[in-house]
C-alpha cells in the first residue's frame, strides 16, 4: 500500500477501495456456494435484476467515454486531445467491468461464450451485442495502445473502428430491449436511439470527472488548457443533459397518454409506485435537472462546478439504467394478475449479495484506473 499510496488521502483512498473490492469478493464467493437462485432476488417474471442494469451503466458509459474522447484523436477538436489516453483506458476498464458484472448474472458465462462461437444464432440481438462489443473491445485495445506509442496512424484506425463500432454496438444494446414486443415498456424504435444519446451523457459527465479529481488527487492545479477543456466539457453537458431531459420526457408520455395496457403501469410504477423515489429525487433531479441548472449558468459553470455536475450526473444515471431495467419488468405477464383490464405490479428489491457485488464493480473499475494513472503516462494523447 505505501508503495502506490504516498500520501494520507491516497491511502484512505485505496483502503475505500479495497473494501469495496472485498464486499465485492464476498458477494462473489457467497454466490460460487450457494447458487444464484438462493441468493439474488430475481425470478422468473423479473429474471433481470440490479447487475444487469449495472452492467448497462457500465458500458453506456465505455461508449459514452469512447465518443467523447474520440473527438479529439478521431475528428481532430484540439481541445480534446488532452483527454484521449485516459478517455479511451476508463472506457476499456468500464467496458471490461460491464463484461465482468454480467458474468455473475449468468450460470455459465464460459459455456455461453463457448457456444456463441460454435452455434451463432444471428438472429438474436444478445449474440449481435456480444459479437460487437467484443470488436469494440479489439479497437479500444488498439487504439489505447497506439495512443501510448505514439503510432499516429494507427490510433487515428483504430479510433474510427471504434467510434462507429460503440454506436453500432450500443445502439443494439437498446435494441435489445426494443425488440421485446412481450415488454410494452420497452418496445420500439426509441431505446437504441435513448441509449446513444444517454451514452454521450455519461461519456460527458466521467470525463470532467477523471480531469478534476486526477488533478485534485495529486494536489496539482489545473493548466489553462485543462481549465478551457473543463469549461468546453460543460457547455456539451448542458447540450447532452438538454437533450437527455427531451428523451425521457418522451419516453414518459407515451406511456400516459390513452392509457396503453402495461407500458401505462410501467410507467406510473416510476411516476407515483414503488420506482418514484429513484425517478424524481435520483434520475430527474441529482442526474439531469441540478446539473443542468449548474452548467447552463455562467456563473456557476466553474471548474468545480462542472466537475461536481459530472458527479450528479453519474449517480443519476446509475439509478437511471436501474429504473429502466426494471420498470420495464414490473408489470406481470400472467392473465391470471390482470384485474378488470389492469395488471399486478411484481416486486423486486436487490439483495445483501447482488448490491455487494455492484459495490465490487464500482470499486474495482476505479481501483485498475487509479492504479493505471500510476503506471501510464496519461497525459497527452495528441495523435494527429
Amino acid at each position: 500500500m505505501t508503495a502506490i499510496a504516498k500520501r494520507p488521502g491516497e491511502m484512505i483512498w485505496f483502503a475505500v477501495l479495497c473494501l469495496g473490492m472485498m464486499a465485492g469478493a464476498a458477494g462473489v464467493v457467497t454466490v460460487l456456494l450457494k447458487g444464484h437462485a438462493h441468493v439474488y432476488n430475481v425470478t422468473r417474471e423479473v429474471p433481470w435484476g440490479i447487475l444487469i442494469s449495472t452492467y448497462v451503466f457500465f458500458v453506456v458509459s465505455s461508449t459514452g467515454l469512447c465518443l467523447v474522447s474520440s473527438l479529439g484523436d478521431v475528428w481532430g477538436f484540439e481541445k480534446f486531445a488532452i483527454i484521449g489516453r485516459r478517455g479511451h483506458l476508463l472506457a476499456l476498464l468500464t467496458l471490461c467491468t460491464g463484461f465482468g458484472t454480467m458474468a455473475m448474472e449468468l450460470n455459465h458465462p464460459i459455456r455461453m461464450g463457448i457456444y456463441a462461437i460454435l452455434s451463432p444464432n444471428f438472429s438474436s440481438p444478445i449474440w449481435w451485442m456480444g459479437t460487437l462489443y467484443g470488436f469494440y473491445m479489439v479497437c479500444l485495445i488498439i487504439e489505447f495502445t497506439a495512443l501510448m506509442r505514439g503510432w499516429k496512424r494507427t490510433a487515428f484506425y483504430s479510433g474510427l473502428a471504434g467510434f462507429f463500432a460503440a454506436i453500432t454496438a450500443h445502439s443494439n444494446l437498446g435494441a435489445v430491449f426494443g425488440l421485446l414486443e412481450a415488454r410494452h415498456f420497452w418496445y420500439g424504435s426509441y431505446m437504441p436511439i435513448y441509449f446513444i444519446v444517454s451514452a454521450l451523457a455519461s461519456g460527458a459527465a466521467l470525463t470532467v470527472m477523471i480531469v478534476y479529481f486526477n488533478h485534485k488527487a495529486r494536489g496539482i492545479a489545473l493548466s489553462p488548457k485543462y481549465e478551457d477543456f473543463m469549461y468546453t466539457m460543460g457547455k456539451l453537458q448542458a447540450l447532452f443533459l438538454g437533450i437527455l431531459l427531451f428523451f425521457v420526457i418522451w419516453k414518459i408520455i407515451p406511456g400516459l397518454y390513452g392509457q396503453p395496457p402495461e407500458k401505462y403501469e410501467a410507467t406510473m410504477s416510476m411516476i407515483n409506485g414503488p420506482l418514484a423515489f429513484n425517478f424524481w429525487f435520483f434520475e430527474l433531479g441529482l442526474g439531469i435537472l441540478i446539473p443542468l441548472i449548474i452548467v447552463a449558468n455562467r456563473k456557476t459553470r466553474t471548474v468545480f462546478g462542472v466537475a461536481m455536475a459530472g458527479l450528479l450526473s453519474t449517480i443519476g444515471i446509475f439509478f437511471m439504467r436501474y429504473d429502466l431495467v426494471i420498470a420495464g419488468q414490473l408489470v406481470s405477464m400472467r392473465p391470471e394478475n390482470a384485474e378488470g383490464g389492469g395488471h399486478q405490479l411484481l416486486h423486486y428489491v436487490p439483495s445483501i449479495t447482488e448490491i455487494g457485488i455492484v459495490i465490487g464493480s464500482i470499486a474495482f473499475c476505479l481501483f485498475l484506473y487509479t492504479l493505471a494513472e500510476k503506471i501510464f503516462n496519461l497525459e497527452g494523447g495528441h495523435s494527429h
